[in-house]
């Protein structure tokens, strides 16, 4: 009789306390696998939304009173341009992009409006809708493939479709949606704003924010023209989520201490209650793996070890070595680990599936990489708690065995 038979038939023989002890396992791997594809998916959906919002971290003057997030650059106070430059060079974790703005008032036909000054590539950055409707480009570091610089022959309006706009010149402004339809403005068409002539190279996509009446200009551009230096009203700052949570704003303000710095709080509160849920969900799950698969495996096999000891004397009485038992044993072990992780990663995706877009509103796919950290984790727990019982069992005396009645 080889290892694998013997293995099996302890197995088979005490069919209800190996159903028990694995039961146990899957359990807790399956809520375990069940909590982690659920919040991954839940935290990438919020990143989306983070993303779909645009900058979600603001640098404004100390004296402002923060009534629109939205336009939060709508106002008379003013910050050194210098913070941008702050910001570039700290060793922050989780700053993805900065977009400083300028705004200052205009007139078009009885009309006020806010030329806004930007540095256009980082402005697009901060747009994800600017981007939907094709007028850009993803910068290159966003996941896109440069297009490089388009042949001469081509207008600006082609320009403007097909690649990143690296710079604005001087002369070159985008109009907002709202500002295109009322003024009956074009693209190519040419606008005087604060005694200079302007061309349009582009007109923006609706997005349903103040962005809409807006006309976006070059920062040095707006600064020259307003004579108001090198300031800003504001900088906006696409922040990674989790770094926002993680200290992000607390380190702009120390970096920054005379500016005030804002977020989208109840965006960013939703991801931290989130996340201290779900990983204070895993840590109790993981410990009830732990402390109950583990017990319950050590249990049933100092038990089986404590029935099987004339058996066990036998084998040794017959040849069998020290480590052929310990192996008989963790062999055990080693196969309900399997079961109980392979078992629990199956019913875990299946609830996540199935559950997750209740429970947390996204839609969850399975993820097969969780297969093996599922499987590391029970087994690593099953041969653990099984490993004294069995190396009890190979240190038994054989002549000692047979004197027990």
């Amino acid at each position: 009789m080889n290892l694998g038979s013997l293995v099996w038939r302890e197995l088979l023989e005490r069919k209800a306390q190996m159903l028990t002890v694995a039961f146990g396992i899957i359990l807790g791997i399956t809520t375990l696998i069940a909590i982690r594809t659920i919040s991954f998916y839940s935290e990438k959906a919020v990143a989306r939304e983070l993303d779909s919002l645009g900058a979600n971290v603001l640098v404004l003057p100390k004296s402002v009173s923060l009534q629109d997030y939205y336009a939060a650059d709508m106002h008379d106070e003013v910050i050194p341009e210098e913070y941008v430059m702050r910001l570039t060079m700290s060793d922050l974790q989780g700053v993805d992009n900065l977009s400083p703005k300028l705004c200052v008032p205009v007139t078009i036909a009885d009309r006020k409006y806010s030329l806004t000054g930007i540095l256009p590539k980082s402005e697009f950055q901060a747009k994800a809708a600017w981007a939907g409707a094709g007028i850009f480009s993803r910068p290159i570091g966003c996941g896109a493939i440069d297009m490089g610089d388009a042949p001469p022959e081509e207008d600006k309006k082609t320009l403007a479709r097909k690649r990143v706009i690296k710079d604005l010149a001087a002369d070159e402004i985008l109009i907002g949606a709202d500002v295109a339809a009322r003024q009956k403005i074009s693209e190519g068409d040419s606008l005087t704003l604060l005694g200079q002539v302007f061309t349009v190279v582009a007109v923006l996509p609706e997005t349903g924010t103040v962005d809409d009446s807006r006309i976006f200009a070059h920062l040095h551009t707006v600064q020259d023209l307003s004579k108001s230096g090198e300031v800003v009203n504001c900088i906006e700052i696409v922040g990674c989520c989790k770094e926002i949570a993680a200290g992000l704003v607390e380190g702009v303000n120390t970096l920054l201490p005379d500016a005030k710095v804002v977020t989208v709080k109840q965006v960013v509160d939703t991801q931290i209650t989130l996340n201290r849920m779900m990983e204070r969900l895993s840590q109790i799950f993981l410990a009830i793996i732990v402390l109950v698969g583990g017990a319950g495996i050590a249990n049933a096999i100092s038990a089986n070890v404590s029935e099987r000891r004339r058996e066990i004397g036998t084998l040794m009485a017959l040849g069998a070595e020290s480590w052929l038992i310990q192996r008989i044993f963790l062999s055990k072990a080693l196969l309900l680990g399997l079961i109980g992780g392979g078992g629990g990663y199956v019913i875990g995706t299946i609830l996540a599936v199935t559950l997750g877009p209740r429970l947390a509103g996204v839609p969850v796919m399975p993820m097969p990489g969780l297969a093996l950290w599922a499987l590391v984790i029970s087994v690593g727990v099953a041969l653990a708690a099984s490993f004294i019982p069995a190396w009890r069992a190979s240190q038994l005396d054989p002549v000692a065995t047979f004197r027990e009645t």
